[in-house]
């Protein structure tokens, strides 16, 4: 499950790691408490002239499938469980045509602790460095009332999740994420990320499988931190977020 996370690398920090280009300048501020309906950088590839091309972009986060009516839908399509996209008609078109790739520092998860109250933690890379999801992303268009006019195009977005590895004797920290949620973001290793991407591939369940059997070696490099619960609050926005507080796990 991802229902928050972070992403605070600029522009020109994201094109080079990821060897991007830009269609057309955007403006990406940090943000350390990245809620559903954000806009949101994400990264894809197209053919220009028979040559994959990758991109970063701005996505809205909540899918929003090419039929629906109301894009009010996307808040429930934030996350698309991996097993089921070839099934589910929101994803189904979108992970044969429209996959994509969503960076991020982090992510926050939380446990229920003690009464009612729940504890919130950050999950980032041990050795810094970025996460990148494999995520599905949608065109949606928004019909104008007036003769003529085409509307306006909306691109959305929608996070991969997988079962979290199950806890093993070599990494503790598959115990913490399973402690915190049976679900995590799906996450891509640089390789898993270009066959991901690649505009060439056309077996949908092949490249779910390859991405999916990464997932214990991309998260065994992953720390889990108690954070401070002003992250629970979306208009709280700023690097105290992630500052761990200790003793609570």
């Amino acid at each position: 499950m991802c229902g928050r996370y972070v992403m605070a690398r600029a522009v020109g920090d994201l094109l080079a790691q990821f060897d991007a280009e830009l269609d057309e300048e955007i403006s990406i501020p940090p943000s350390w408490n990245v809620a559903p309906t954000s806009d949101v950088p994400i990264l894809l590839e197209r053919l220009v002239a028979g040559k994959a091309v990758r991109r970063l972009r701005l996505a809205r986060w909540g899918l929003v499938p090419s039929w629906a009516k109301d894009p009010a839908i996307g808040s429930r399509m934030i996350n698309a469980r991996s097993e089921s996209v070839l099934e589910k008609p929101a994803f189904r078109e979108a992970v044969r045509a429209r996959r994509c790739a969503v960076p991020a520092d982090g992510y926050y998860e939380w446990k229920r602790g003690e009464g009612r109250t729940k504890q919130p933690y950050y999950v980032r890379p041990e050795q810094g460095g970025g996460m990148v999801f494999a995520g599905l992303c949608e065109w949606w268009n928004e019909p104008s009332a007036a003769a003529g006019d085409p509307g306006q195009w909306m691109l959305s977005m929608s996070i991969l999740t997988a079962d979290t590895p199950p806890q093993c004797a070599e990494s503790a920290v598959f115990g913490e994420l399973a402690a915190l949620h049976d679900r995590v973001p799906l996450p891509m290793s640089q390789e898993s990320m270009g066959a991901w991407l690649d505009p060439h591939a056309d077996d949908a369940a092949a490249l779910v499988d390859v991405v999916r059997a990464g997932v214990r070696d991309v998260a065994a490099g992953w720390r889990v931190e108690a954070v401070g619960h002003a992250v629970g609050n979306v208009r709280n926005d700023s690097p105290e977020l992630i500052r761990p507080v200790e003793g609570l796990f």
